[in-house]
């Protein structure tokens, strides 16, 4: 009997140490919500205050400030406080990204009405949703759904297309480490156009893209301005530069005649610093997009119902009468081919150098039927001294919808004013023909060992899924995989996902379905947060080829079910730094989730937040504890509805964060 007592005095030792030991492998921090708190408390229109009053501001991140050199919080050799993330806060939906040279990544410009909404969702995402997502997207968050022309929602593309008759509220703000970001285009010196009117005040909308030592990047829309009873906008997007907190725009440095000047787009979705400065890549406007006999690029102005229709002979002239630009309805709806740019800023703030990236665009067809040649680039690195960006390139398939987006990356032949190479990443060229293999491909992330991390959006349904497929470029060895079942079952067959960046230790950071049940239901699939180490060294805990969800390694059962390690579950982890430190959009449930388990329901309204996520320092991987799956099934969503975070689900797949 006493050594039986023996025994299980001594398990219960045992089971008392393993109970207080510490679990997980990072420290999820919540980034303030002092920017998303003020949006909130903007005015806005007077039918919708009530709903926007009520409903939660979302906040996304899309990029973290980069590490000093040396610097691990694997080892505990950091100062993860200085790290401030990138992001956005939107109030409601937002219509047609602000992050996309053009919307979706459909290389088409006329996503721009309630029809378009629902072709892109059903031919895109293939989800039994669409017709609630489509008008959501295009009405707003919370529309009236027994007046939904006139029952205004949350955000929305409508939103966005009555401004000539109804002005503006700003939708969406961007982010410094949680503050609001004030851009260049807030200011009326930003407008050396003529006979535009007088700047309203909040009304324009921004995200910040990324953070560099003292400066700050992103894309702007321009803000509304009064001009004799209607309300234009001077352009659709323009990139800044803030530094120091003073804004810069960055024009655009192709040639090209005054209507592109003027009303031509401008993006700023990645930089590094340089001994010369601050290197910024992204896109810009070379061309206007015209075509007499296609009807598709035209707005359905029912939709918009302000009482005006679209006259395409009118909007033909917005390019060739630059003195009607600002006081004719049809001009606001111009639409551009657009190449990879770069802009060189000094500490001042002056762009001291500027240009294209690609191959001379301006001399191919910009114009096919529906479709235009377009090229960016989404983020830059240095390789060996030397700058190297990635993102997209025009390919003609000679199919129907002749230009296509493909992965890519551009290199300077020299110095970076000098004339730039673009190649198209092997290994996952689109085929020509009508019958596809992608839709398109895309280059998110380079380091600095020449690792490339992108997209690969099927052009073929599987069980009506039409897959997001990840891949990882070595240039090293010219060699390309996708990141799919013989990786880690985490990246099952038909899941869609989005490697969305990757630091110079290997490791890759991204969002990928969690839901291995198939869509033949048309549901869509939840989307958690994922890491993998592509490389051959361990990152602390974590081992070489070894591929975790997000959730997993920040899970700490000891601590209980309110702890703020089981308030937050990750849906996309949107940077990472070589620090090991990780920018992330989580679903926050204040006082814990009911269970720590991956489908567990929240008591509460759930809201979408920015988080930072920490290594602890020397932890094992015996701190690492996988949550378990929910035993009951999961809650069903309605086919008749959806909330606003399972709206925001939906629109992932068409938002990624550019470094």
């Amino acid at each position: 009997m006493p050594h039986k007592m023996l025994k299980l005095s001594t398990l219960a030792i045992l089971v008392a140490g393993a109970s207080q030991a510490s679990a997980a492998v990072y420290t999820i921090e919540p980034v303030s919500t002092a920017g998303a708190d003020q949006l909130a408390a903007q005015e806005y229109f007077p039918s919708a205050q009530a709903n926007a009053d009520s409903t939660p501001v979302s906040m996304f991140t899309t990029g973290i400030k980069p590490s000093a050199e040396g610097e691990n919080c694997f080892t505990g050799n950091c100062n993860a406080g200085s790290y401030d993330v990138a992001g956005t806060a939107r109030r409601g939906t937002q219509g047609a990204p602000l992050s996309d040279a053009v919307a979706f990544n459909q290389n088409r410009q006329f996503v721009n009405d309630l029809s378009g909404l629902y072709n892109y969702c059903r031919d895109d995402l293939g989800y039994n949703t669409c017709d609630v997502w489509a008008r959501s997207e295009y009405f707003g968050y919370g529309y009236n759904v027994d007046d939904e022309q006139s029952g205004q929602g949350l955000g929305g593309l409508q939103h966005i297309q009555q401004t000539w008759k109804n002005n503006y509220h700003s939708n969406a703000v961007a982010l410094d480490n949680g503050a609001a970001v004030t851009t260049k285009a807030d200011d009326v010196s930003a407008y050396p156009e003529q006979g535009i009117g007088t700047l309203q005040d909040k009304t324009t909308d921004a995200t910040l893209e990324g953070i560099a030592d003292n400066y700050s990047f992103g894309t702007s829309s321009s803000a509304v301005f009064n001009n004799n009873g209607v309300y234009p906008r001077a352009f659709a997007k323009r990139g800044f530069v803030n530094i120091d907190g003073t804004p810069a725009a960055l024009l655009n440095p192709v040639s090209g005649d005054a209507f592109v000047q003027n009303m031509g787009q401008t993006m700023a979705n990645g930089a590094v610093e340089t001994t010369d400065g601050l290197l910024v890549v992204g896109s810009s406007s070379f061309a206007q997009t015209f075509t007499q006999d296609v009807d598709s690029r035209d707005p359905n102005t029912d939709d918009i119902n302000i009482g005006l229709g679209f006259n395409k002979d009118t909007f033909k002239q917005c390019a060739t009468n630059p003195s009607n630009l600002y006081s004719t309805f049809e001009c606001q709806f111009s639409s551009f081919a657009n190449e990879a740019a770069f802009w060189l800023v000094d500490a001042s703030g002056n762009v001291v150098k500027s240009g294209a990236m690609g191959s001379n665009l301006a001399a191919v067809d910009k114009d096919h039927d529906d479709v235009s040649a377009q090229a960016s680039a989404n983020a830059v690195a240095m390789v060996n001294g030397s700058p190297v960006a990635v993102g997209y390139i025009s390919r003609d398939t000679n199919s129907s919808d002749s230009y296509v987006m493909e992965a890519a990356f551009f290199k300077p032949t020299a110095d970076i004013d000098s004339s730039w190479t673009q190649t198209a990443i092997p290994g996952i060229t689109i085929s020509t023909g009508d019958d596809r293999n992608y839709e398109y491909t895309m280059a998110n992330d380079v380091n600095a060992n020449f690792k490339v991390v992108g997209i690969a959006k099927s052009h073929k349904a599987e069980n009506r899924s039409y897959p997001q497929k990840m891949f990882i470029y070595d240039n090293a060895t010219g060699q390309t995989k996708f990141l799919d079942s013989s990786v880690s079952s985490i990246f099952f067959r038909g899941a869609n996902g989005d490697a969305e960046a990757i630091n110079d230790h290997d490791q890759v950071v991204g969002w990928v379905d969690s839901e291995t049940k198939n869509q033949i239901d048309g549901s869509e699939r939840r989307h958690r947060a994922f890491t993998y180490i592509a490389g051959s060294a361990a990152q602390g805990p974590l081992k070489a080829g070894s591929v975790w969800m997000l959730d997993d390694l920040t899970n700490d059962p000891e601590l209980g079910n309110a702890s703020v390690a089981n308030s937050y579950r990750i849906i996309s982890a949107t940077d990472v730094n070589n620090a090991g430190v990780i920018s992330a959009t989580a679903n926050y449930c204040a006082g814990g989730y009911q269970n720590l388990t991956k489908e567990a329901q929240c008591s509460v309204t759930e809201k979408q937040v920015a988080i930072k996520l920490v290594p602890k320092a020397n932890a094992t991987d015996k701190d690492i504890i996988v949550r378990k799956a929910e035993e009951d099934e999961p809650v069903k969503r309605s086919g008749g509805s959806l909330g606003i975070l399972a709206l925001t689900a939906l629109g992932f797949i068409g938002f990624r964060r550019r470094k």
